[in-house]
């Protein structure tokens, strides 16, 4: 008897316009890594260019600065607030 084991699909690709995410972005320093963290709403996903149904952009807005930041899909770590939530 073989066990197959199915990954859940990473959360950036279940993320939509009006969803809140954790973003994380590892920037190489002297010395070492630092990773900055933040959390964003989600305006507008972009799909591929061979598949436009898988994100691959993101224009995210900072909840703490208001800042528009436009980011690759996979930078996305998790969903805070689904959409169905926010409502």
């Amino acid at each position: 008897m073989s066990v197959v084991v199915v990954d859940a699909a990473p959360d950036f690709l279940l993320a939509k316009p009006g969803d809140i995410v954790v973003v994380e972005e590892a920037r190489s320093a002297v010395g070492g890594c630092k990773t900055n963290w933040w959390i964003c709403l989600v305006i507008h996903v972009i799909g591929g260019a061979r598949e436009p149904r898988i994100n691959s952009l993101f224009q995210l807005a900072c909840v703490d600065t208001g800042k528009i930041r436009t980011i690759n899909a996979d930078l996305v770590k998790g969903i805070l607030i689904p959409k169905a939530l926010n409502s």
